[in-house]
């Protein structure tokens, strides 16, 4: 959720690895002390400039509370742990025991996970919101932890709306056309819509519109690619950008490229996530944001849900009763919450979010909870999908037929 959260699986290495291990409490090598039942491995990606300090303060707290049990702490850059996930599994010496990653399905096909319910109190599960820990679950065993979610809403430039003439948010795709039609005719460099369909996180972009036009990447038993609702996404996508009024080359724009002309005022919309509004409170506070459902074709609202999990790996299997009562202790509320907090990213407990009400982040995104959609983590081909996804997508910004796309993608996915 890096900015937010985004992709792993054993099945799937996107990047090289760049490794980037970071010392904490006491760490001995990759993997650790595979014996000791009170010497645990957490692997994590960085968020944050200060994602290791904040895992490193919950360290401390929990080890004043349980001195026995000792924690090694090794964070990865986002480009690296993919590629590092996959190079440690290969031997029980070098997995992690508690590892923060979004896909989970292939390490649970291959029977190498806990279940929640036993590295969790039954207390931390009920405290779940119940989409996310369905998203968590395969055939009614939940597998993963969702760490924290991420939905999307429209951000809006409201002075740029103003110049434009465009009085309210789009709640329509053909809404959303006229209004970045108007705010892109302001001229001077000002792009009326940010569309990022380059390799950094175009399934994510692509999933809006594929869920605003009633798609779906699963009909609950297996992956579905080429659908009348998904064609109807994807050509909206490519009918947005030839019709000119988006930002120049879309199809090879990364998500972090538009964020950072929205926050520099040069884009009238894109659709925000939670760090966004900490990115604009310390580089540009005096944007007029305006925020509001992302349009669909409909105009019923719906967005696209992300959870980053924990999973716990059995191994021996006789590190359990040390996972379960650190993972308990993250999961309570003042733990927990400050994480959230400090990560910008939105709770998945019922908790975290009454300790959090009042927080930007909160009151703004978690309305945007019941209308959320998922990609379907339990299937284990989706880390392939999204891959393709990210691959291919992009071309229809540059002439390429969006129907023609989905089968590659479907092909390549296989």
């Amino acid at each position: 959720m890096r900015v937010p959260p985004r992709g792993a699986c054993t099945i799937l290495a996107l990047l090289t690895a760049v490794l980037m291990t970071v010392t904490a409490c006491g760490f001995r090598g990759r993997g650790g002390d595979t014996t000791d039942p009170n010497a645990l491995t957490l692997l994590v990606p960085a968020y944050s400039d200060g994602t290791r300090a904040r895992w490193q303060e919950i360290i401390r707290g929990f080890r004043a509370l349980n001195p026995s049990i000792r924690i090694d702490l090794r964070v990865e850059s986002w480009d690296a742990i993919n590629e590092v996930v996959r190079t440690d599994l290969q031997s029980p010496s070098t997995t992690p025991d508690i590892l923060n990653i979004d896909a989970y399905a292939g390490f649970a096909a291959d029977d190498m996970l806990f279940p929640a319910r036993d590295i969790v109190g039954p207390g931390v599960l009920s405290d779940i919101d119940p989409g996310f820990a369905g998203n968590a679950s395969i055939g009614g065993t939940q597998w993963a932890l969702p760490l924290f979610a991420s939905t999307r809403t429209l951000f809006c430039n409201s002075d740029l709306f103003a110049r434009a003439g465009v009085a309210a948010p789009p709640r329509t795709w053909a809404e959303l056309t006229d209004a970045a039609r108007r705010i892109q005719n302001l001229g001077g460099g000002i792009s009326g819509y940010g569309l990022p369909l380059g390799s950094e996180e175009a399934q994510g972009e692509t999933s809006v519109w594929t869920f605003g036009a009633g798609g779906s990447w699963s009909d609950g038993h297996r992956l579905t690619v080429h659908t009348p609702a998904n064609l109807d996404g994807v050509r909206a996508m490519r009918a947005l950008a030839d019709a000119g009024v988006t930002q120049p080359n879309p199809g090879a724009t990364d998500r972090k490229d538009v964020i950072n002309a929205f926050v520099a005022g040069r884009i009238g919309m894109i659709e925000g996530l939670p760090p966004v509004l900490s990115t604009i409170a310390q580089r540009n506070p005096g944007l007029p944001l305006r925020t509001a459902p992302a349009p669909t074709k409909s105009g019923n609202p719906v967005t696209l849900g992300v959870a980053d999990n924990l999973v716990a790996f059995r191994k021996g299997g006789n590190k359990q009763n040390a996972i379960r009562q650190f993972l308990n202790y993250f999961y309570s509320p003042p733990v927990y919450s400050n994480f959230v907090r400090a990560e910008h990213f939105i709770p998945i407990t019922a908790s975290g979010r009454r300790a959090l009400a009042g927080d930007p982040v909160t009151d703004t995104f978690a309305p945007t909870l019941p209308t959320a959609h998922f990609y379907p983590s339990g299937d284990p081909h989706w880390a392939a999908l999204q891959g393709a996804i990210r691959q291919q997508i992009g071309t229809i910004a540059q002439g390429a037929d969006p129907a023609r796309i989905l089968d590659r993608i479907a092909q390549e996915a296989r």
